[in-house]
C-alpha cells in the first residue's frame, strides 16, 4: 500500500497526538503530595550535554545553587561524541579572512535545508547571540583550530569553527572542569529523572528522580522497564531546565513518528538517547513541535556500529573536497556539498535494497589538508582503505575501472574550472584540491539516524510553551535536541552545537536574574 506525503504526515501527527494524550493521563506530581523534599536547589537541569552544561555555567557563575541530573554513568551524552564543529555567522575569523556573511544568509541557509518550516525567531536568536556563546566556551578553555573556518555542507560560506579535539569532548571536558570549580554546582550521574512536580498554579517546582540508576541497553524500553535506583525528590526554587537530548535510540517513539524506521535501523547516538523526558514534558502540557522529522547523517560507515570513527573523514575529506560514486556505475550522483537530507535521500536511492553502498573517495593532498586525527583511526580500524592507484581502488570496491577513471578526470576538470556542470556543487573552497595525487583513499558510505528535529516548543528565552495556554509553562526551560523548531525538517551541520550551547546559555542567564 502506498502512502503519500500528506497521509504520512497525518499518520505521524496522529501518533504524536496519541502519545501526548497517553502522557497527559499522568500529568506530573502535585506538590501537595510531597510531604518533604529530599533536597532543594535553585536550578535543576536534566541532562549534561551542551545545553545542560551551558545553563549550569551561567547560573552557577551567578551564584545559583545548581543540580545536574545525568542518567548515564558519565557526563556529556551525545554532545561528547558528536563532531564538535560549530557554526557562528558573522564572526571575527570571517572578518579577518574577508569572508562575507550575514545573519540573513545564515537564516536563509537553515531555512533552505529545513524545507522552510524552521522557526525564524529561534534562528534569529542564535545568529544574534552566537559570538557570545563562542566567548563563553573559549573562556572555559575550549580550543578551536586557529584562524580556520570550515565550509560545511549546505552553508553558503565558511562559517564554522573547527574544534581542536575533533569531537564534542573538546567542549564537554573543559566545561565540566569549570563546573567542578564551582562549589554551588553539583553533577549527579546515574540519576534518572522520573517526573515533574507542579504546584497548584501549574508551575514546575521540582522533580522526582532515582539515585543509583543503572541504564540497561538490553531492554526494549529502558524508560518503561528499568526500575533500578532509589526514589528521591528535589525542589527547584527558580525552575527546571530540560537538556535531555533527542530520541534517536528510542525504538518505539522514533517508529511512532516515522514507521519506516525499524528497530534494527542504526543510529549515531549513544544508547541513552530516549524519549522519556520529552514524553513527561508533553504530559504536563508542553507543545510538541515537528516530532516526525528525523535526520540521517550521510557520512556514516555501514561496517561500524553507531557513530563510529569514520564520520569526520568521510565528511571533511571526501564530501567537502573529494567525490562520491555509485560503485555499480563509477559515476557521481549528487552534490556532495548539499545539505544532509538531500545527500541522505540520494544515498538511500543508490543503496537500494541490495546494499549497494556508495564509495567516497579522496587523495593524499586532501588528507594532508584536513585534521590528521580524521584519517588515523579509520585507517587503523580498516574502514578507510588506502591505494597506490585509482585502478586498485576500483578493483577493491568492485567499481567499473574505466568509468571511475573517467569520472575522476571529469571531476578534476570541474575543480580546475571552478564549475560543476553535473550537480552545481560550490567548488571555490576546494582551492584547487582535486583527486589526482596518490595514494588514494576510499570508504563505503551509508546514512544513520543522527538527530531528531522535533521536541517541545520554546521561545527566544528558552521557555517551554504550553499547548493549553500558548504561554510559557512557569518554571520550565529547554534547549538543544529536546526542543524543536530551530532546524525544521533537517538541520545543517554544526548548527546543532551552536543551538544547544546558545539556548542553554540563555536559560542560564534567565535563572541568574531570578531572586
Amino acid at each position: 500500500m502506498s502512502t503519500n506525503r500528506r497521509d504520512f504526515l497525518k499518520l505521524a501527527g496522529a501518533a504524536a497526538a496519541a502519545i501526548t494524550s497517553t502522557a497527559a493521563a499522568h500529568a506530573g506530581v502535585p506538590a501537595s503530595s510531597v510531604a518533604k523534599f529530599d533536597d532543594e536547589y535553585d536550578v535543576v537541569i536534566i541532562g549534561s550535554g551542551f545545553a545542560g552544561m551551558a545553563c549550569a555555567l551561567k547560573a552557577g557563575q551567578a551564584g545559583k545553587k545548581v543540580l545536574i541530573l545525568e542518567k548515564m554513568p558519565t557526563v556529556g551524552g551525545n554532545s561528547a561524541i558528536c563532531g564538535g564543529n560549530v557554526a557562528c555567522p558573522v564572526n571575527p575569523v570571517q572578518a579577518a579572512q574577508g569572508i562575507k556573511d550575514s545573519k540573513e544568509l545564515f537564516i536563509a541557509d537553515c531555512l533552505k535545508d529545513g524545507l522552510g518550516i524552521n522557526y525564524p525567531n529561534l534562528l534569529c536568536t542564535i545568529a544574534d547571540r552566537c559570538n557570545d556563546t563562542i566567548k563563553m566556551v573559549v573562556d572555559c578553555g575550549c580550543e578551536f583550530v586557529p584562524n580556520k573556518m570550515l565550509f560545511e555542507a549546505g552553508h553558503s560560506v565558511p562559517r564554522s569553527y573547527e574544534i581542536k579535539a575533533g569531537t564534542g569532548s573538546g567542549y564537554i571536558i573543559p566545561m565540566h572542569n569549570e563546573l567542578k570549580k564551582l562549589p554551588n554546582v553539583k553533577i549527579m550521574t546515574r540519576a534518572k529523572f522520573d517526573d515533574f512536580i507542579l504546584d497548584e498554579n501549574g508551575r514546575v517546582v521540582g522533580v522526582t528522580y532515582r539515585k543509583g540508576y543503572r541504564f540497561d541497553s538490553k531492554l526494549q524500553s529502558d524508560d518503561i522497564e528499568n526500575k533500578s535506583g532509589r526514589p528521591a525528590t528535589v525542589k527547584a526554587k527558580n525552575g527546571v531546565m530540560l537538556a535531555a537530548g533527542g530520541f534517536s535510540r528510542d525504538i518505539f517513539f522514533r517508529q511512532a513518528q516515522d514507521p519506516r524506521v525499524v528497530p534494527t535501523t542504526d543510529s549515531t547516538n549513544q544508547p541513552g538517547a530516549t524519549a522519556g523526558v520529552l514524553i513527561k514534558a508533553l504530559g504536563i502540557g508542553a507543545q510538541p513541535v515537528q516530532l516526525c522529522w528525523l535526520q540521517f547523517l550521510p557520512y556514516c560507515n555501514p561496517r561500524e556500529k553507531g557513530f563510529g570513527v569514520s564520520v569526520n573523514f568521510t565528511n571533511h575529506a571526501c564530501m567537502d573536497l573529494g567525490l562520491v560514486v555509485d560503485r555499480k556505475t563509477g559515476k557521481r550522483f549528487m552534490d556532495e556539498h548539499a545539505g544532509r537530507k538531500i545527500k541522505s535521500d540520494a544515498l538511500f536511492k543508490v543503496i537500494g535494497t541490495d546494499e549497494n553502498y556508495p564509495i567516497a573517495i579522496c587523495d593524499d593532498a586532501i588528507v594532508k589538508a584536513i585534521n590528521p586525527s580524521f584519517v588515523k583511526l579509520p585507517l587503523e580500524m580498516g574502514t578507510v582503505k588506502k591505494f597506490d592507484t585509482l585502478e586498485q581502488l576500483a578493483d577493491a570496491f568492485g567499481i567499473p575501472k574505466q568509468a571511475l577513471l573517467d569520472e575522476v578526470a571529469k571531476f578534476n576538470g570541474y575543480v580546475k574550472a571552478n564549475d560543476d556542470k553535473d550537480f552545481h556543487r560550490i567548488l571555490t573552497f576546494n582551492k584547487g584540491l582535486d583527486v589526482s595525487k596518490a595514494p588514494f583513499y576510499g570508504i563505503e558510505v551509508s546514512p544513520k539516524i543522527h538527530h531528531t528535529m522535533g521536541g517541545v516548543m520554546i521561545n527566544e528565552n528558552a521557555e517551554v510553551i504550553s499547548a493549553n495556554t500558548h504561554k510559557p509553562i512557569p518554571g520550565l526551560y529547554a534547549g538543544g535536541e529536546v526542543a524543536g523548531g530551530v532546524h525544521g525538517a533537517s538541520r545543517l551541520g554544526t548548527v546543532a552545537v551552536i543551538d544547544a550551547l546558545t539556548f542553554g546559555m540563555i536559560a542560564g542567564e534567565n535563572f541568574a536574574k531570578m531572586q
